[in-house]
């Protein structure tokens, strides 16, 4: 380690959070998480005894950032968000598969239990995850178990300790029914993907109104469940994502910068439509606030308009969305698609004052796809490292019912390392899977028909 290195280590927080190691070139090869910043990154350094692969990590490692979180829990989902985004390659080396894990709970049978796994099937579960570190997560749901009691394997209608120590909702006694297990299930799901500030409003709500309607019993559980969780919150087990240090993210910084923005994007929202020969034709919406995919935010449309037109369908979804005001508006919107992507949604977001850029890519959609972004506007003093503007500007041809020849388009190449093109490449991806995914549901479904 230089004399360099040693100065800014000296200043690494005694705080939970998320390290980056770098090698000359600035690439990231390492991303991992730690309970105490100062403690974690520092051992990499000490003369103590180490395998021969993180020995050879040691070797490459020129330079070292950080982003400091509330708590160690906090750490464990920004790691895993930055390793799907940056996909690191001494992780991929140095990680033991059996220390990636989802979370398991089996919606799907009557009575559902809450399990982990390695490998998710495609068996209508649902699975939450990937971590990287199952102890944490583990640690995590012992505590929400107490104010969403649930089974941790499969149900057999004996009683046991969990059943005494009112670990499971009781149903093997008649505590409890499936069909009010699952609704509270359904809510642990929601806190663990992070709609936790909806929740306790909703709970708040249903407080109050179960009261009002005299059902005591309803309202008792709603407002145990409320306290239990605000209770947590001081805990700080969880805390909210809305509270991450974004300026520390280098793509939001280059984004903002590419785009003139007067900040970096806090919201980002990612399309993409999904259809075999306009049959089932689908769109996506996916939701990355301060650059972490937030799951509990996405959603689906099935499109009415057009089956086999990806500019109608865009410009459809779009126009659904926006009717939602009751969804954040996003700081800026990214289109699966070029020119004329952007051309048909632009008149439909700019009342809204919302930036919105395409990602023209030819329909790869693999992580390591060269990212060209179609940016409408000037670009002058816009420019992130990483990135090249063409010399020729996009004046696209005019989409069907759309005139605005008069637009100026840009297309800027990325280099496939950059931090934005790692990050715009992540939401496309993400979207992409998420199309999928719904496209294959409703397919199944007209099958059985």
């Amino acid at each position: 380690m230089d004399e360099r290195l040693r100065q800014k280590l000296s200043k690494l927080p005694v705080s939970p959070g998320v390290y980056f190691h770098k090698n000359k070139s600035g690439e990231i090869i390492y991303v991992g998480k730690a309970a105490v910043l100062k403690n974690r990154v520092r051992q990499y350094f000490q003369k103590s005894h180490k395998d021969t692969k993180t020995e050879a990590l040691v070797a490459e490692i020129y330079d070292t950032d950080w982003i400091v979180v509330d708590t160690e829990m906090d750490a464990l989902f920004l790691e895993s968000e930055m390793i799907k985004r940056y996909m690191p390659k001494w992780n991929i080396l140095l990680r033991d598969d059996k220390t990636v894990s989802y979370v398991r709970i089996s919606m799907q049978d009557e009575i559902p239990y809450v399990s982990f796994t390695r490998t998710p099937m495609d068996d209508k579960a649902v699975y939450i995850g990937p971590f990287y570190g199952k102890l944490v997560v583990e640690k995590a749901l012992r505590t929400l178990r107490r104010i969403f009691p649930y089974y941790d394997k499969p149900y057999t209608g004996k009683k046991t300790l969990n059943t005494d120590l009112k670990l499971t909702p009781g149903i093997e006694i008649g505590n409890c029914t499936p069909k009010d297990y699952k609704r509270n299930l359904r809510k642990l799901i929601r806190y663990l993907e992070g709609d936790r500030e909806k929740l306790l409003k909703e709970l708040e709500k249903t407080m109050y109104d179960e009261a009002s309607k005299g059902n005591y019993e309803l309202a008792a559980e709603a407002r145990n469940q409320l306290f239990g969780l605000k209770e947590l919150k001081k805990k700080i087990v969880f805390s909210d994502k809305e509270f991450l240090d974004i300026s520390s993210d280098q793509a939001l910084s280059d984004l903002q910068k590419i785009l003139g923005l007067e900040k970096p994007p806090r919201r980002i929202e990612g399309y993409d439509i999904s259809h075999q020969s306009g049959t089932n034709t689908v769109a996506s919406m996916v939701v990355f606030i301060n650059g972490t995919a937030t799951r509990s935010e996405y959603r689906k449309f099935k499109i009415r308009s057009s089956k086999n037109d990806d500019l109608k369908s865009m410009v459809e979804v779009i126009t659904r969305r926006l009717k939602h005001a009751e969804w954040d508006f996003p700081d800026l919107i990214i289109l699966d698609g070029g020119i004329n992507q952007v051309n048909v949604v632009l008149p439909l977001v700019e009342p809204y004052h919302i930036p919105v850029i395409g990602r023209d890519k030819s329909g790869n959609h693999s992580h390591n796809a060269h990212v060209n972004l179609i940016i409408p506007g000037k670009l002058s003093n816009r420019r992130a490292s990483g990135a090249r503007q063409r010399e020729d500007e996009c004046r696209p041809p005019v989409a069907t019912g759309r005139p605005d020849t008069a637009r100026d388009r840009h297309l800027l190449e990325l280099s496939p390392g950059s931090h934005v093109a790692r990050l715009i490449a992540r939401i496309d991806e993400e979207s992409h899977r998420f199309a999928i995914t719904y496209h294959s549901l409703l397919k199944r479904k007209n099958m059985l028909k």
